[in-house]
């Protein structure tokens, strides 16, 4: 076979299919990535290899995927590049950290909780061999904690909310539980990694501060240095933004090598960046737009191939309802609660509960993290990428519910950037 041409023809499907359907659903007020998610799901065996079994797989053969994963893995990284580089609070949060933080710690506590609950009811149908129950329970907990800033951030901007009590509220939130939540994942990976083993555990957990120590200790000023020198303007040229993405790809290389996933490399790397917003305007006009039209949806469709259609028995319907019951009402009552308690009422409280259930491209990556290190199996991913996908897709309509007759939710004003 002649990996090219074939390379391309995967490519042309993946896109168009992700293209077509985001337009499709864009006509019902959803972003993006929704499409690029359904797309994915759509491209594997559930319904591609279901109605097209031959056309599929001379597409998408077993042994014909290796380019597309390399180019997965790249998108992802870069991704995450960005991810850690808009880790930053909202313009005029300051008044709002407190607030923010009561919003963001319950929005992850309690859907992390009740991860906590129903993970004895998952483990022993859905764990992989050799898997100990508190490694799968508390990676349940994490992937029940995960809020989607760039969805949400879209979505936000699409309703002019980004300056509305809600909106900037929950941005600040999706700050808070985007540490929290990697930090936990990390932990959980490394548990994992160590198979129960406390000194390994030390170990990798000592790496990657060293890493972070690197990152924040060295690489920032030295980064801002460079910036001043060569970059005054604060738009790197490409020579610099040629250094930026080789640190990217080192420090993604350095957590992979501690056992952990490259994404945490990456996203520390784009954390330890300088806040300035000329610079980060540059990363998206230069590489976001690249990783999230172009390789993304690889990484969707790939997802997608990874599923399993076995996961739909009556015990997987079951299991998909319990998580389902789980993330919603975890995220949208925890945060709610966290907004009630910062002083908003009960109609924008139950806007920022909305907000923070919407979970997408973040949650799938983490979902592939868990795939990855064996965390999950094929199954128990469907299941979670599906629930993924619904609590997205309810996301907008939800937020239109809590808006009506609330003329005072619809903010004025213009996020920095979306995606």
């Amino acid at each position: 076979m002649d990996h090219a041409p074939h390379l391309l023809l995967q490519l042309a499907v993946i896109l168009g299919t992700a293209r077509v359907l985001a337009l499709l659903l864009a006509r019902f007020g959803q972003p993006p990535v929704v499409g690029d998610m359904i797309a994915g799901l759509l491209l594997g065996p559930l319904a591609f290899a279901a109605l097209a079994p031959d056309l599929q797989a001379a597409i998408f053969p077993r042994d014909g995927l290796a380019a597309l994963e390399g180019l997965s893995q790249v998108g992802i990284v870069l991704f995450m590049l960005i991810v850690g580089a808009e880790l930053r609070a909202p313009d005029g949060i300051g008044e709002r950290v407190v607030a923010g933080g009561w919003v963001g710690a319950l929005g992850v506590l309690l859907p992390a909780a009740l991860g906590l609950a129903i993970a004895p009811m998952l483990h022993a149908g859905f764990a992989p061999d050799g898997i100990a129950f508190w490694p799968f329970a508390l990676f349940i907990s994490v992937a029940m904690a995960i809020t989607a800033f760039p969805v949400m951030a879209r979505i936000l901007k699409e309703r002019a909310m980004t300056r509305s009590a809600p909106g900037q509220l929950s941005l600040a939130a999706a700050a808070v539980t985007d540490v929290l939540a990697w930090l936990m994942l990390a932990v959980v990976v490394a548990v994992a990694g160590a198979h129960g083993v406390a000194t390994n555990l030390v170990g990798v957990l000592a790496g990657l501060a060293a890493v972070a120590a690197v990152g924040f200790g060295l690489l920032r000023p030295l980064i801002a240095r460079v910036l001043a020198r060569h970059a005054a303007d604060g738009r790197p040229g490409g020579a610099v933004l040629s250094l930026l993405l080789i640190l990217t790809c080192a420090m993604a290389a350095a957590t992979d090598r501690l056992g952990l996933h490259p994404v945490f490399g990456a996203f520390l790397f784009g954390a330890c960046l300088p806040r300035d917003d000329r610079l980060l305007d540059t990363l998206i006009e230069r590489v976001e737009h690249v990783a999230v039209l172009v390789l993304m949806p690889v990484f969707f469709a790939l997802a997608g191939l990874g599923t399993s259609p076995a996961a739909f028995h009556a015990a997987g319907l079951s299991a998909l309802l319990l998580v389902l019951a789980a993330a919603v009402s975890g995220k949208v009552l925890g945060a709610g609660a966290g907004a009630r308690i910062a002083g908003l009422g009960w109609r924008d409280s139950a806007a920022v509960g909305a907000l923070m259930n919407t979970r997408g491209l973040m949650e799938l990556i983490v979902l592939k993290v868990g795939l990855d290190a064996g965390l999950i199996g094929p199954d128990l991913f469907t299941l979670l990428l599906v629930m993924t996908i619904l609590t997205t897709l309810m996301t907008a309509p939800l937020l239109d519910l809590c808006r009506r007759g609330a003329p005072a939710l619809a903010g004025v004003g213009q996020p920095r950037r979306q995606r």
